[in-house]
């Protein structure tokens, strides 16, 4: 068994390090505040090859390993998590869904500039899009109907918390096309924002994550040619759900990114404040929370890297990304909580970021498949 990280890991690592502190760190917390959208940084993100970090150079992208991505992915996220996770739904969702199932000529209209971020110099990002008002966990309760009209569907309905939803070009939209034969009757469709009937609802004011674009997305008779149906008919639940394995290994390393920032913040806070004479690190009460902090991020980065590795080796990793994703989640809000506690009253402050890390770690256990989705996941498979 070998922990040691290739060459090239340990460069793509100190890549996006670098790329963290002196891109995302200068204005992070105005750009929360204000709920700005770090278009800058993803730009940037698109040069360094960060957008299309897996896909086949062929088609644009990096053609790097799940390892390497979830390296940059903690990162950048122990910064930013509003830059990693417009990142990690262009990588984990649209890119791989379009590279694993989509046919040539989709790969090659679409999955190119969206692996390079930009297409005629302009940001090209995608947004992928499965819950609704009343479909979030039941992902099989589609009420976005893509209507077959032969050579054509016709699609209406409303898709809910949509990341990307005002910055993306390109959506993949589940909807239902057959509700008799219902999540046999699901289609994934490739649906460009500027098509007619395309509407985008004012961005959501959110806990945490503020930076990133939420939106609501509505669809009116929208008019969608056959030819940007990804695989058969029918095909769309399998590929939401498979494509949704890959995704959580990025949301499980988004987490541990939060988790370990909040943790080096409130190491680094333990030294120099003093109390009762004497640093508070010497006092056993602080010792002994970040050496919980120290255990459980550390377990969390085994647990996303191994559900990386099975990836890359293809194995089935639906059991291991969802434990990644479930377990890092859950560090990175006991461990927010605990550096804010840490930190007193200045942990209360925006200034020193780890109420914003707190805010931000929450949504981990609900996007992507809540703890409790991933909970029925692993007990179905371990109780087989």
């Amino acid at each position: 068994m070998n922990f040691d990280l290739s060459e090239e890991q340990l460069m793509i690592q100190q890549a996006a390090r670098d790329f963290a502190r002196n891109e995302c760190l200068p204005g992070v917390i105005e750009r929360d505040e204000h709920q700005r959208f770090p278009k800058e940084q993803i730009l940037k993100l698109a040069e360094l090859g960060f957008m299309g970090m897996m896909v086949d150079p062929a088609y644009g992208g990096s053609g790097l390993d799940t390892v390497s991505y979830v390296l940059a992915m903690e990162e950048i996220s122990r910064i930013d998590a509003s830059v990693s996770v417009c990142m990690s739904v262009n990588n984990s969702l649209v890119c791989y869904g379009l590279q694993q199932y989509g046919n040539e000529e989709q790969k090659q209209k679409y999955l190119t500039p969206l692996a390079q971020g930009r297409k005629n110099g302009e940001l090209y990002i995608g947004a992928f899009m499965l819950s609704e008002p009343e479909a979030g966990s039941d992902a099989t309760s589609q009420r976005t109907i893509a209507e077959d009209k032969g050579d054509h569907y016709l699609l209406n309905g409303t898709k809910n918390w949509i990341t990307n939803g005002g910055s993306a070009s390109v959506y993949l939209v589940i909807a239902q096309t057959d509700p008799a034969k219902k999540s046999k009757g699901i289609n994934v469709l490739i649906v460009e924002k500027d098509w007619p009937g395309v509407t985008v609802a004012a961005k959501e004011n959110k806990l945490g994550i503020r930076g990133s674009d939420t939106h609501t997305v509505m669809f009116t008779d929208v008019k969608v040619p056959k030819e940007n149906r990804i695989g058969e008919d029918g095909f769309g639940f399998t590929f939401a759900m498979k494509t949704l394995a890959g995704g959580r290994i990025g949301i499980a390393s988004q987490a541990l990114g939060i988790a370990s920032g909040a943790y080096e913040l409130a190491k680094a806070y333990s030294k120099t404040r003093k109390a009762f004479g004497t640093e508070i690190m010497n006092h056993q009460a602080i010792a002994f929370k970040l050496a919980d902090m120290a255990t459980r991020v550390d377990a969390a980065r085994l647990l996303c890297l191994k559900a990386a590795w099975e990836k890359d080796n293809k194995i089935d990793y639906t059991l291991s990304s969802s434990m990644a994703k479930v377990f890092a989640s859950e560090t990175a809000m006991w461990t927010t909580v605990e550096a804010v506690q840490i930190h007193g009253g200045y942990g209360y402050v925006k200034e020193y970021h780890v109420e914003r890390l707190m805010r931000d770690a929450k949504i981990t256990q609900i996007y992507e498949g809540t703890s409790e989705v991933q909970r029925i996941v692993i007990s179905r498979s371990i109780l087989k």
